[in-house]
């Protein structure tokens, strides 16, 4: 399994290298660590953090981790890319450590991007990616919705990429959230039959307002997490080893701020530290 990761303090601001590197450590028994931006140097912090050695398990087959860089906006495309290139090429570990490089977030499904500019974005970072010597997928990470009505999204990466919160649908249990997450993905295979699915985003928070018998709360975040990891335990849509889920988050994120979709949960996504 995989897990999002955002170097933020509780104010917004980044954290220092030191709390980065202690908050990946913590992170190393996942085999994919999502980032969501190039800010607070964190595709190079991360990359230097994983460097370090995990604790040594004889019995352990766990390949090494690996992370989602991501490149956040398309207005400032091409300076995010120069920062991952650069951030991995000056790390001894090269690409090696890259699983994919993801062009934006939620893009199409927020409006801040149309269809036909999100396919020209991820066509243009596959070339720049591949002239750097990068030559793993590249994706656009959307809500299946919209991966649906705009199969081209899928089409133009290398994996369909997309985000999916049994929470916001107010008729499914935190027991039912695996098999919520599993159709959803059903759903987008039937369109791309031949396309790899990873989903990018899935949790429940542990506290906030309820939505309909989607009640966040400690017990029940850990009821859907466990609902998760069962329904995908056998890690990637057809290609072995690979990671099919990633949960969110690792840890709360109280810089966000709530709106009136979000339940006040929107702080309350992390599975650790709580």
């Amino acid at each position: 399994y995989g897990i999002t990761y955002t170097p933020y303090t509780a104010s917004g601001t980044c954290k220092t290298s030191s709390l980065i590197h202690a908050d990946i450590a913590q992170l190393k028994s996942y085999g994919l660590i999502r980032l969501y931006g190039t800010d607070c140097n964190q595709t190079a912090e991360v990359l230097s953090a994983l460097a370090s050695p995990r604790p040594k398990n004889p019995a352990s087959t766990q390949p090494e981790t690996k992370i989602i860089a991501a490149l956040p906006d398309l207005k400032n495309q091409q300076q995010n890319l120069n920062l991952i290139i650069t951030a991995t090429t000056t790390n001894p570990t090269g690409w090696t450590r890259i699983h994919s490089i993801a062009v934006g977030n939620e893009l199409l499904n927020s409006a801040q991007a149309t269809a036909p500019e999100i396919v020209s974005a991820v066509q243009t970072a596959r070339t720049t990616l591949r002239a750097a010597g990068y030559d793993g997928p590249v994706v656009a990470v959307d809500t299946v919705p919209s991966h649906l009505q705009h199969p081209e999204i899928c089409q133009v990466s290398d994996y369909c990429a997309v985000n999916c919160h049994a929470f916001f649908d107010d008729k499914v249990t935190p027991q039912e959230a695996g098999r919520y997450v599993r159709t959803q993905v059903d759903a987008l295979r039937e369109v791309h039959d031949a396309k790899k699915v990873v989903v990018t985003e899935s949790g429940w928070p542990h506290a906030g307002m309820g939505n309909g018998v989607a009640v966040p709360s400690a017990e029940n975040q850990r009821v859907a997490v466990r609902a998760l990891r069962e329904e995908f335990r056998f890690g990637g849509e057809g290609e072995e080893g690979d990671v099919g889920l990633v949960l969110f988050s690792s840890f709360d994120d109280l810089w966000k701020v709530d709106n009136a979709y979000t339940f006040g949960a929107e702080k309350f996504w992390g599975i650790l530290g709580h």
